[in-house]
């Protein structure tokens, strides 16, 4: 059984073996190669050689290096389990033999010349396992293949010649990524790396997750950003690069590896002089991603994962590669003022000073409550609290939201009447534990990759189960062992229809619900309505189906619900979480490992900057605005008298100002035109405003409609923390200077604040942190020192430092430490399809560009792989209409029109229609209504029918062929080394004789 990737492994001992004569405490069962490791590290010994083992990955048993004794019999380290008594040899000479005799096979496949390489960083494994095992001389001469480099993928290459065969890439793409893309042809007689098959990289199924770049343990795949970079010597012409690469291939004959390996270790050194790694954290989704980013100047080397808690060796095609708009040509870097059609530059001075007389003007005029502000799930958690800061001690309203409104606050919401926390239930290591996963509504490897990794791992090898409730056919759906297609808006209906029924045949947690849930009396009544012949007619399920569902979530040891925007873009969003909610308190699935509720955020922040206090009702830690002894807590260390009711969202920003309430809007770091829906009607608005003020990294279009914008800076130019999907805090650290005159929107905010009377003197976030911490009850133990480096705290955090990885282990956050069962009534959605609109129209994300694509449009390997936004159409309805991939066609709703290209494909069917979000050109949003969740305000952005016009223009297919969607996967359960070790040409290295002649004694240089 494959490892968890998220759950640290029990090495807690409970027998002892030996190694080289010592006695050793060890877990039985563990794989011989960590003990032996272990050991090695703390009783300061010589690691045993290891080319293909990574700890994260689990044991390969390619490259043979690890060979040592056990009870007098050569074996692999990383292929044996320990158990007591066990004699383990780590030295001698049959060990030593075997050792080099199977790292000199290895060398036979790449070629040493390290001084010209640019993976000469002091990570590579060959070049230290050469040193470390003091080779001088190979005796199997290097043997090139007959195969040409490939550098058909935009962001990595593949050298054959430079290929060791270890196979980490392959286990990496079989069963870390789960995308299943590589194998190696092991019957070849030129064995190497295949794609789909194939020896082409693109227009495979390769997703360019970069899993198999970060795990190669040479040169053999590397970042294309990496070459010609990273050495001194290695940004040469080609020629000159061959014929120094000759010149080493020549003098290893008469004076060995250690001159050549010794010059190439002070060049290595050297570099460390100008290569910068920096830990961050990712900027896309919510999965909460962390690597170091390796920079040369304002170069950006390589994303380099390894620590993460989150991730580990884990990211995706946005975390790995697509940070070039960190130094897009376009980037702001002066604060610019319309002047008519215009903008002009000016200085911080004058900005500061325009910001002062409009803001006290219009307060003076009309009010604080004249004023709003909205805050980013893009920026820090500090620079939300302070943005909300603003608003509520220097301005004096309620008036601050953030985007979580547009997607994620009906989960909050549905969770907070049920459970208590607004907010994931546990951790990704109890998602990959789950006996069940359920997902609804949620395109998981395409919107949170990483995370979705972990459920395909567990899926594919520890016997997880998988059900999916989707419109369309994406990879989960396609990986689910049952996937149901409701009619659109109805998954509440079908969630509490599998609810009466594990209800009505007695399957559900009585004892669970007796100790832990009220309530439970108005909730069964509730479910009356919801029978299964009413559930088949509304929803489109059989009800056969439905049964099956429900007592696979009854039967299950323990299950996890992971939504998304699918569930909470309805006008029933806030009921449809709410109902996710109760039918796992009806199972029992709550208190445990592997349980729980799990809304996967959006955005990097989008969890923090709600949890930092940027929303109208809430303070940090989500303390009500309206709570005397709360509001009097925030008085006296602000200060201030503070606005006593719940302010406006973002919502019911925008209709204010159609009705002449509010003056002045301030966004941060939101691209409000293109985000929010029915953006023909939120255009109308800010053409309204008396005064704009639209603080960002690039000119957006929300920037458009602006009359001052400030130059923001993205993540990797500042510090800071970010809250990620599971709860967890995480630092960010600085690894490029501001570019021009941008600032940290930290202290952008501060520098208004002080112009308008603030006082506030923060040198640095972590101030901000502390007086978070001082103030709120749930953050009351973070601080910068406990998360320093790697390290992460996942709230609620107490005073100590303890955190929660999983919540209500003891109790729920009520008064009586119960959760609520929570009755529901089903009402219809907003809107339907009828004579005139006719299509339903569903929307969300790709996997490889990210929302509109402000930031992945300006990452050239992305944008010649997706270049453009389409339309997905079923195939019946493509054959209805005669039309063809490419076909121009207008799409027209009550709100608006769109032009754009089609692209058949059966992930759809019938008359729904998908179009992705990544255009600024043709978005979405001009379809979309104004109709909201009932609770919340959340846009019902899935909720739109539209009529399709067919246009005369037919052009090429707007997903290029490259795309890899056209691949064809190619499934195994790993390297497949067994393959390998049934080829003629092999044998268990030092079981010949002949092996001895590879060790050469000799003296080290």
């Amino acid at each position: 059984m494959k490892p968890l990737l998220n759950t640290p492994a029990d090495h807690s001992p409970n027998t002892q073996l030996s190694i080289d004569g010592q006695h050793v405490p060890i877990r039985s069962g563990e794989l011989l190669i960590d003990v032996i490791n272990l050991y090695a590290m703390t009783h300061d010994r010589k690691p045993v050689p290891q080319v293909c083992y990574l700890s994260q990955m689990g044991p390969i048993e390619t490259c043979d290096t690890c060979m040592v004794k056990v009870n007098g019999e050569l074996v692999r380290a990383c292929g044996t389990r320990a158990v007591a008594g066990m004699v383990v040899e780590t030295m001698g000479e049959a060990v030593d033999v075997a050792q080099r005799e199977a790292f000199d096979r290895i060398l036979q496949n790449h070629m040493l010349y390290c001084t010209v390489c640019d993976n000469n960083n002091q990570n590579c494994t060959i070049h230290n396992t050469t040193a470390d095992l003091d080779v001088k001389h190979q005796s199997r001469p290097y043997t090139p293949k007959p195969y040409p480099q490939d550098h058909s993928n935009p962001f990595y290459r593949y050298d054959p010649d430079q290929c060791i065969l270890c196979g980490r890439c392959v286990e990496a793409c079989q069963n870390v990524q789960v995308n299943e893309t590589l194998t190696i042809d092991w019957e070849s007689d030129h064995p190497r790396v295949l794609w789909d098959g194939g020896e082409k990289i693109e227009g495979s199924s390769c997703v360019s997750c970069g899993h198999c770049v970060t795990v190669c343990p040479c040169n053999a795949l590397m970042e294309k950003s990496m070459i010609g970079h990273a050495g001194y010597l290695t940004n040469l012409p080609t020629q000159v690069l061959d014929d120094m690469i000759d010149v080493v291939k020549a003098i290893e004959p008469p004076i060995g590896y250690g001159p050549i390996l010794a010059l190439s270790e002070v060049e290595s050194e050297m570099r460390n002089a100008r290569v910068k790694r920096t830990k961050t954290v990712c900027t896309y989704c919510g999965v909460g991603c962390s690597f170091d980013v390796w920079t040369r100047d304002r170069h950006i080397l390589k994303i380099e994962p390894m620590h993460g808690p989150a991730n580990g060796i884990s990211t995706c095609i946005k975390g790995k590669f697509a940070w070039d708009f960190t130094n897009s040509d376009d980037r702001l870097t002066k604060p610019l003022l319309r002047q008519g059609d215009t903008f002009v530059e000016i200085t911080w001075d004058e900005a500061l000073d325009v910001i002062e007389k409009k803001f006290t003007q219009v307060k003076k005029d009309h009010g604080p409550d004249a004023l709003g502000f909205i805050a980013s799930s893009k920026c820090t958690n500090e620079e939300s609290y302070l943005m909300q800061k603003l608003a509520r001690q220097v301005v004096g309203t309620n008036n601050i939201d953030n985007c979580s409104r547009y997607c994620q606050t009906p989960a909050s919401k549905g969770l907070q009447r049920t459970v208590g926390y607004g907010a994931d239930s546990g951790s990704i290591a109890d998602i990959e534990q789950a006996a069940l996963v359920v997902i609804v509504g949620s395109n998981t490897s395409e919107s949170h990759p990483v995370l979705a990794t972990r459920i395909k791992r567990s899926h594919k090898h520890r016997g997880q189960r998988l059900i999916v409730a989707d419109l369309r056919k994406h990879e989960m759906a396609e990986r689910a062992d049952i996937f149901i297609r409701p009619n659109p808006s109805t998954d509440e209906v079908w969630l509490s229809a599998v609810a009466k029924y594990i209800l009505d045949h007695n399957l559900h947690a009585k004892e669970f619900i007796s100790q832990w849930v009220n309530h439970f009396d108005e909730y069964a009544k509730s479910l009356e309505p919801f029978t299964l012949e009413f559930a088949e007619k509304t929803t489109g399920i059989p009800q056969a189906t439905l049964i099956t569902v429900a007592n696979e979530i009854a039967a299950a040891k323990s299950v996890c619900i992971l939504w998304a925007m699918g569930v909470t873009q309805h006008c029933g969003g806030s009921d449809t979480s709410t109902c996710i909610a109760n039918l796992l308190l009806l199972t029992g699935n709550f208190m445990r490992t592997g349980t729980g509720a799990y809304p996967l955020r959006g955005h990097n922040n989008v969890q923090g900057a709600s949890d930092f206090g940027s929303m109208p009702n809430v303070f940090s830690g989500y303390q009500h605005v309206d709570d005397p002894n709360v509001r009097a807590k925030f008085e006296a260390d602000w200060g201030c008298t503070l606005p006593t009711t719940k302010g406006l969202d973002n919502h019911e920003m925008i209709e204010a100002i159609h009705q002449g309430k509010l003056r002045v809007l301030y966004i941060k770091g939101e691209d409000t035109i293109t985000s929010d829906a029915n953006a023909n009607d939120v255009g109308e608005a800010f053409r309204q405003l008396e005064f704009f003020v639209v603080q960002d990294i690039n000119f957006s279009e929300t920037c458009r409609y602006a009359d001052l914008v400030l130059p923001a800076s993205p993540s990797l130019e500042k510090e800071g923390t970010y809250v990620s999907t599971e709860r967890r805090i995480q630092r960010l650290y600085k690894a490029l200077e501001p570019l021009g005159e941008s600032k940290p929107d930290w202290e952008i905010i501060q520098l208004i604040a002080n112009k308008l009377g603030g006082n506030w003197k923060y040198k640095h976030p972590s101030d901000v942190m502390d007086e978070v911490a001082r103030l709120t009850p749930s953050l009351a133990g973070v601080t910068y020192e406990r998360l320093e480096g790697y390290k992460s705290l996942q709230w609620p955090v107490a005073a100590d430092g303890r955190d929660t990885p999983l919540c209500y282990t003891e109790k729920f956050p009520f008064p009586d430490g119960k959760a609520r069962f929570f009755p529901l009534e089903y009402l219809p959605p907003s809107e339907e399809v009828n004579a005139t609109y006719d299509l339903h129209l569903n929307n969300g994300r790709l996997l490889e560009h990210f929302e509109q694509g402000s930031m992945t449009y300006r990452s050239a390997g992305i944008k010649e792989i997706t270049p453009r936004t389409f339309v997905e159409v079923s195939p019946e309805l493509a054959a209805e209409r005669g039309i063809t991939s490419g076909r121009h066609v207008q799409l027209t709703s009550p709100y608006g029109r769109v032009r754009v290209q089609v692209l058949v494909t059966d992930r759809v069917e019938g008359k729904q229609l998908y179009m992705p979000m990544n255009s600024i050109e043709e978005p979405v949003n001009l379809l979309t209504s104004s109709h909201t969740d009932r609770a919340t305000h959340t846009p019902a952005f899935k909720e739109t029918s539209v009529s399709m016009t067919v246009l005369p223009e037919q052009g090429d297919n707007p997903l290029p062929r490259k795309n890899f969607r056209y691949g064809t996967r190619t499934p195994q359960s790993g390297v497949e080394v067994e393959r390998k070790w049934a080829r003629a040409d092999y044998r268990i290295p030092g079981s010949s004789p002949s092996d001895k002649l590879v060790q050469i004694k000799s003296t080290t240089v």
